[in-house]
């Protein structure tokens, strides 16, 4: 880091670099090309001020697809994908090693779907699995646990309108049944506020909802918080990965208040619709990507040992 006196601090470029890496991991449809790029630290009398300055161009991402087979092989006991002859990698440049078959196909299948070009904005199970694997801020189980249970104070459920009647209404008959579910499933109490603040979440509830969460794995994790930021709920998160309501329903019941105003006010032709597309899709694979790593993992630990050796390398075409 380079500072002046006047307590200006350019960064050095590798911060450009990571940068970089986290706008694939959000697959952006833009990205910088070659140039010069510094992050700049402005301080002032009372905070700092970040400055992003890039001199570069931008455009749009058109990556035409280069690869005729997708392949899948297992080695040291991973799953890898490889296009033609060459290793699947992820954004900062590890070659992707998943922790089971079915997450492998289902990688596969993504890249196998793509036509003449590349969009990366399909493919959400390869996002995940990027995510987990290149995890570039260096996040630990316990970190996105704590990260997860903030939902809770600003869960969607949790706050209910007053006016109109008919939305009160509609919540309650909507949202109570489950939430009632997941307080009895685990022996929590949430409650609901009309209030802007929202109700007060009592400790005891985090603390068994941290506990439930240690007892996923660390790719489980990434899988489980998407879910809660999708729809900005982790009621509805559990209510879904405890398959007591499905995709669609807890789609619909994260977006009860926006259905409402659309109802009232008009849909904007097409956008509501690619929208709510959209993220049945990501939720869709984030649980997906949740149960693919904890039922295997259940059921490789009640393998009897001798089946549960590693295997020798094993290639299958995805076509």
């Amino acid at each position: 880091m380079l500072c002046s006196r006047s307590g200006a601090c350019a960064v050095t470029p590798q911060l450009g670099v990571v940068r970089d890496v986290l706008l694939q991991h959000a697959f952006t449809p833009f990205r910088t090309t070659s140039g010069a790029r510094s992050v700049v630290l402005l301080r002032g009398p009372e905070s700092w001020r970040l400055h992003l300055t890039t001199c570069t161009r931008s455009y749009t991402q058109q990556r035409k697809r280069f690869y005729k087979t997708v392949n899948i092989s297992q080695e040291d006991g991973a799953f890898q994908i490889s296009l033609d002859r060459r290793r699947l990698r992820t954004p900062m440049g590890n070659i992707v090693k998943l922790p089971n078959e079915p997450l492998a196909l289902s990688v596969a299948t993504e890249w196998e779907a793509q036509k003449d070009i590349i969009r990366t904005s399909s493919m959400y199970m390869s996002r995940l699995c990027n995510k987990a694997i290149d995890n570039p801020l260096n996040e630990t189980a316990e970190e996105r646990i704590e990260q997860t249970l903030p939902f809770l104070d600003t869960d969607t459920i949790c706050f209910r309108a007053e006016e109109p009647p008919v939305l009160a209404e509609l919540q309650q008959k909507a949202w109570d049944p489950v939430m009632k579910w997941v307080e009895k499933r685990f022996d929590v109490a949430f409650g609901s506020s009309t209030s802007v603040i929202g109700p007060e979440i009592p400790d005891g509830t985090k603390e068994k909802l941290r506990k439930l969460l240690r007892s996923f794995d660390a790719w489980s994790l990434v899988g489980f918080q998407e879910i809660s930021e999708a729809l900005k709920s982790v009621i509805l998160a559990l209510a879904l990965v405890e398959r007591h309501i499905s995709v669609e329903t807890a789609v619909a019941l994260s977006r009860l208040e926006e259905e409402y105003q659309i109802g009232h006010w008009g849909r904007v032709e097409w956008s509501h619709d690619v929208e709510v597309t959209h993220i049945q899709a990501a939720v869709a694979a984030a649980l997906m990507f949740v149960q693919f790593n904890q039922e295997v993992r259940v059921v490789s630990q009640k393998l009897p040992s001798d089946t549960n050796k590693e295997q020798s390398v094993k290639s299958t075409s995805v076509q």
